[in-house]
Parts: C-alpha cells; sequence; structure tokens
C-alpha cells in the first residue's frame, strides 16, 4: 500500500504532530511526506517527496496576520499548477493534515482525501465558537484544504471523531521543572512591541522566542532568542508559565507540561479565536492584545497559582492505525 501525507508547513504545528505520525504510517505501508508553505521552522529527519509552495499565512508584526502579503505571497498560477502537478491518483491512501495542494488535487480528480487536522476538530459542531463569528475566516477555514473523510484533534475529545492532542514524545519524555522565568511565542508580533510591552513587568523574567531575529540579545528584564525547537521546548518545560498565541500545538504541550498558560489569539485568523473559545471554556485566560488595557490580566496571570488540569494519552499510534484500516 502506498500513502500519501500531506502536510501544511505554515507554521510549527502540522509539523510538530508529523514528527510522531510519519513513523506510525511507515510501519503500516509505503509512505510519501508532502509538506507546503513557507513559514515553517522546524524540519522533518524524513525524506520529503514534494516540498510545495502552497498558500501559506505570512504573519504580520503586531498581533495578526498580514493579509496583503500573504495574498501576494501566492500567485494563482503557481497554486494551480501545483494542483495540477501532483499524482494523487497514484496513492491508495492520501492522509492530508491540513494541506491545500493535495486536497484540491483530491477534490478536482475526485481521489479519496481523508483529512486529520487540528483545524477539523475546531470546526467540528461540538466544538466550542466564539460569540463573534467571522464568516469569511470560517468560509476559508471550512474550504481551504477539503477532505472527502474527516477526523480531527482538539483540546478537549468532544465527540467519537475528534482527539485530544498529539503530544510529541520529545515533550513526553521531558521531567517539567520551575525556573521562574516565563517562555514567550508570539511570533505575530516583533521584537519592538515585545520589548516595550513586556518591559512593565519588571520583576519578571521574560524568556522570548522571536521569528523576527537570528541573534539572541537581552534587554533589562527581556531575553530575545531566536527560533530553535529544542531550546525553546526546554525553555518552557522549565518555566513558571507560558505566555503565546491561541494557536494549538504550543498551548497543548504547555497544558500536558501542567504550566501556567496566557493566550493572545491571533488578529484576522478565525482557527485562533476557535481555540481561544476552546480553551477559555476549560478555564485558561484570553486576552485580545498587548494593549495597556490588558495589562491587569496578565499581572493577575503572573500573580495567579492557577493551572488547568488536562489528560492527554498517548493513543496517537491506535488512532492512525485505526484510520488506516478502516479506508484502506
Amino acid at each position: 500500500m502506498r500513502i500519501l501525507y500531506a502536510v501544511q508547513g505554515t507554521g510549527n504545528g502540522h509539523l510538530c504532530r508529523a514528527l510522531d505520525i510519519i513513523p506510525i504510517l511507515k510501519q503500516i505501508a509505503e509512505v510519501d511526506v508532502l509538506v507546503s508553505g513557507i513559514q515553517a521552522d522546524i524540519e522533518l529527519p524524513f525524506p520529503v517527496k514534494y516540498r510545495l509552495h502552497g498558500l501559506s499565512f505570512i504573519f504580520g508584526k503586531s498581533g495578526g496576520v498580514d493579509l496583503w502579503r500573504t495574498f501576494m505571497s501566492s500567485t494563482v498560477r503557481k497554486f494551480v499548477q501545483e494542483i495540477n502537478s501532483l499524482p494523487v491518483e497514484f496513492y491508495d491512501l492520501i492522509i492530508n493534515d491540513f494541506e491545500p495542494i493535495s486536497a484540491w488535487a483530491c477534490q478536482t480528480r475526485d481521489v479519496p482525501c481523508i483529512g486529520l487536522s487540528h483545524q477539523i476538530g475546531a470546526l467540528d459542531p461540538a466544538s466550542p465558537k466564539p460569540e463573534e463569528t467571522d464568516m469569511l475566516g470560517r468560509f476559508i477555514m471550512k474550504n481551504y484544504a477539503p477532505s472527502s473523510i474527516s477526523y480531527g484533534f482538539h483540546f478537549k475529545a468532544f465527540n467519537n471523531n475528534v482527539f485530544t492532542p498529539v503530544i510529541r514524545q520529545s515533550i513526553r519524555e521531558l521531567e517539567p521543572t520551575d525556573k521562574g522565568h516565563y517562555t514567550v511565542y508570539l511570533p505575530s508580533y516583533d521584537d519592538a512591541h515585545l520589548l516595550k510591552n513586556l518591559s512593565k513587568f519588571p520583576d519578571v523574567q521574560w524568556d522570548v522566542y522571536s521569528k523576527h531575529n537570528k541573534q539572541k540579545f537581552v534587554v533589562k528584564n527581556v531575553t530575545i532568542n531566536p527560533i530553535q525547537s529544542e531550546t525553546f521546548v526546554r525553555s518552557m518545560a522549565s518555566s513558571a508559565g507560558v505566555l503565546c498565541g491561541a494557536g494549538f500545538e504550543t498551548p497543548a504541550e504547555a497544558l500536558f507540561l501542567e504550566k501556567k498558560l496566557l493566550v493572545i489569539p491571533m488578529k484576522n485568523q478565525y482557527e485562533q479565536h476557535l481555540n481561544a473559545a476552546a480553551l477559555e471554556q476549560m478555564g485558561v485566560p484570553v486576552i485580545h492584545s498587548l494593549k495597556k488595557k490588558f495589562d491587569y490580566d496578565i499581572e493577575s496571570w503572573l500573580n495567579s497559582k492557577s493551572r488547568v488540569v488536562v489528560d492527554y494519552p498517548d493513543i496517537t499510534k491506535e488512532i492512525v492505525t485505526s484510520i488506516v484500516e478502516k479506508h484502506k
């Protein structure tokens, strides 16, 4: 059996999940890997047969997605060319983690496509939704990577086809400690925004991981680090708490490590507002920017001892194996 496993390469979450899923698939069948997107900081330690441009969301510098740069980075002609050139008919099974090229290649040629992604879990009718619905954002998210069969991951298993997060083995093997610092990952804010706003809390040691700088430097009580997966994980595991965007993998890993968590959903990113609604329902505090009006909320979080308890069992192999057996 030949399987195509297609992964969205925008951000790091999809690739983190792939680190555990690909070895399981390779035990079952011959696997080709496809990665599309231009915004990831993680390299897969497996051969990647297809590296495509795809459709990537470009992070801005003040808390959101830069819609203009996102649009300009993805020409329609290139997108169509990649769809037409991908030989999806060659595979017995296609498993898709929110990857648009393979999804639309299957859609246009009537080839079954199994969606296995967090986005499916977040859009599930049983999952929490924000009070204000972004109709355009919802439309884009639903149609970005269409699938004929759908399975999802979310912060809680809201129904039988939605599973708890894949926590990579490198995280499961850690022994968390508390060295007192706070780990920060807010890629939609530039360093200047972060330095200005975090330095307002001078008694806190902030360990920031930035997509906007390649060199480590320190200003007062704020350390700015370039993105490096291993050092970020070590920082998070030894932190007193984690301040991050309302993505999926980083908040899920922070919760698994029993860390105090505060999230800021990105502007113009509907998925993050879905995630924020789910996290808020679980008791995780949510703020909507680093503006002055949220300083009190940050101070309250820093002073709080409260942590949200989760149960994320190691069942990735059972999930992936059962899906393949059911649809092969």
